[in-house]
């Protein structure tokens, strides 16, 4: 992604105009630098404190996820979609298991399918957190870190309280969910919905009317809604720039049609307007949390498919039949009829999605990633161009990316 031409150029150059003598400089942010949210490097022109070019130069996280899931079984590359977007890894293994279901022709039963919306607006609140409590330290405001990441270890205790770990927890299954929900998960939810509505209330207290974070924040950061749609820009910057697009409404998947709630967006297309979309849709994941929770249907945690879905570790025990399937599924995974399937789902950062091709083996011949760190990145010489660097650190950490889903 980085110009040849500008990481060439010297560190100062001297330019000579019709006004007289003036001098352009090359400035390398990052990759080292806190403020780029991740191992990420930008070549920046400046021109006195004006930046005139940005160039973002990734790959330093790149581990070849992509091409691991070739040599792994469909099964075994749950954990590897853990690892793109570490911020929201319930995500990442929904959008993966909805495409090889498909590939399959088998659906989560009605449980799983709430169980698995529950989770992942838990985890979109949990990525969002993360999200404010860095972007506010990047322009000074210390405090709300400290209140976002105090929010944020109740949802990872919650996470290994369903899954046996906090982060990497690889829940959602091909076919259903690794375990049925723990007993007693219902008064984690509960606490959980009892709480977050104040916590939010007091985030924006501290932030909407403080003088110093709007000044910091509005009219920054500003890009043409044409342009992001050009450069494939999605989620909340699209959002707060007035397009009402979100995938769990304009397709829904997993049962969320079944589900009320509303698509926040602003029209102020700047730092603060992001802020604002994002901390509305907190609210509107605590509404959707909450009707799955009332209505969480009964039943089977996975769906009816023997020759996919482990069984039942009692029956394992006392059942030939069950445990040679199992025995073939652990060592020799399962095979997936040829064909290609792409499932497209909402993250917290923007449209993921999953294109998978099959082509009759126990193993993918492709899995590609249509992640939205990378698609959002495009937009950052835009966003940076013309403005003083003072406000560049404000216009990154509202893009919102995470290097591991930028590099993959």
């Amino acid at each position: 992604m980085a110009d040849t031409d500008t990481l060439a150029a010297p560190a100062e150059e001297i330019i000579e105009t019709d006004g007289g003598t003036t001098r352009k400089m090359i400035l390398n942010m990052g990759p080292q630098h806190p403020s780029t949210h991740g191992v990420l490097r930008i070549i920046l022109e400046l021109d006195g404190e004006t930046i005139t070019k940005a160039v973002p130069d990734i790959g330093f996280l790149h581990t070849g996820i992509e091409k691991q899931a070739e040599t792994r079984t469909w099964q075994q590359v749950v954990p590897l979609t853990d690892r793109t977007d570490y911020l929201a890894n319930l995500s990442n293994n929904l959008g993966y298991c909805l495409a090889v279901e498909k590939l399959l022709q088998i659906e989560a039963p009605p449980r799983a399918q709430f169980m698995r919306v529950m989770l992942t607006e838990v985890t979109r609140i949990n990525s969002h957190l993360v999200w404010l409590g860095t972007s506010a330290l990047d322009v000074g405001a210390m405090s709300v870190f400290f209140y976002t990441f105090r929010e944020r270890e109740e949802m990872l205790r919650m996470f290994e309280f369903f899954s046996g770990q906090r982060m990497m927890t690889s829940y959602f299954r091909i076919g259903g969910l690794a375990l049925d929900a723990p007993r007693g998960w219902e008064k984690w939810i509960d606490k959980f919905l009892k709480v977050m509505p104040s916590r939010i209330e007091m985030l924006e207290g501290l932030l909407n009317e403080n003088p110093i974070f709007k000044k910091r924040t509005q009219g920054v950061g500003f890009i043409s809604l044409e342009d992001m749609l050009d450069l494939s820009v999605t989620g909340p910057m699209l959002r707060a720039a007035g397009l009402q697009v979100d995938a769990r409404k304009d397709h829904p998947y997993s049962s969320y049609e079944k589900f009320q709630f509303d698509i926040p967006t602003r029209t102020e297309n700047d730092v603060y307007a992001r802020y604002l979309v994002r901390m509305e849709e907190m609210k509107q994941s605590l509404r959707i949390i909450q009707q799955a929770r009332d209505g969480m249907p009964g039943g089977p945690y996975t769906a009816d498919a023997p020759k996919v879905v482990l069984p039942d570790r009692e029956k394992m025990k006392t059942q030939m039949e069950a445990l040679i399937y199992h025995f073939k599924i652990v060592t020799e995974g399962f095979r997936v009829p040829p064909g290609e399937s792409h499932v497209v789902i909402e993250s917290p950062r923007g449209e993921l999605a999953y294109y998978a091709v099959s082509d009759g083996t126990s193993k993918p011949y492709r899995v590609f990633f249509r992640t939205p760190s990378f698609g959002n990145l495009q937009a950052l010489s835009p966003l940076f161009v013309g403005f003083p660097i003072a406000d560049s650190i404000a216009s990154l950490g509202s893009m919102d990316f995470v290097l591991g889903d930028t590099d993959r």
